[in-house]
């Protein structure tokens, strides 16, 4: 539905996320990675680091490594998308940095959808993803004041 035909009964039946939330990223692996929600920035960011971009059967790829949880080096999950394109973002400090944009799939509140991700090191962040309002829109209703709407923190999957 667009967005100017969008009433107020449809908005108030999305469900409400909180400030913070646990979200999945399965095709990169990621069972969860807790995502700081963000309705001041227009993009989502994923911390990535050791990016190599490449070409497979002619097309642009990126290579990259993750680390999902806060403050911790382990686990490094590899990861490898098609390279969406390279946009120009101004971060929370004001500096502009040319970033590498993918699309991946997400799960969040019962809901899987795809997202356009930034990949930059978010290592001094305070969390690993950040979930833009362009991931949200016509998703969810944020309330600024709760966390972990959608639900606590999932359990790790033991190894295989």
């Amino acid at each position: 539905m667009p967005r100017s035909r969008r009433t107020r009964h449809d908005a108030l039946s999305l469900p409400i996320i909180g400030w913070r939330e646990w979200v999945r990223i399965p095709e990169l692996g990621i069972d969860r990675i807790k995502a700081k929600v963000d309705t001041g920035a227009r993009t989502s960011s994923l911390h990535a680091f050791d990016l190599h971009e490449f070409v497979r059967d002619g097309r642009p790829f990126v290579r990259f490594m993750i680390h999902p949880e806060q403050r911790k080096a382990r686990p490094e999950i590899p990861a490898e998308l098609p390279l969406l394109a390279r946009r120009r973002v101004r971060d929370s400090g004001g500096k502009v940095e040319l970033r590498p944009i993918v699309e991946t799939e997400i799960e969040l509140h019962g809901q899987r959808w795809p997202i356009e991700l930034t990949l930059t090191r978010r290592d001094a962040m305070g969390f690993r993803m950040l979930l833009g309002r362009q991931a949200i829109r016509g998703h969810f209703i944020v309330d600024p004041g709760a966390s972990y709407r959608a639900g606590k923190r999932p359990r790790r999957k033991p190894p295989s």
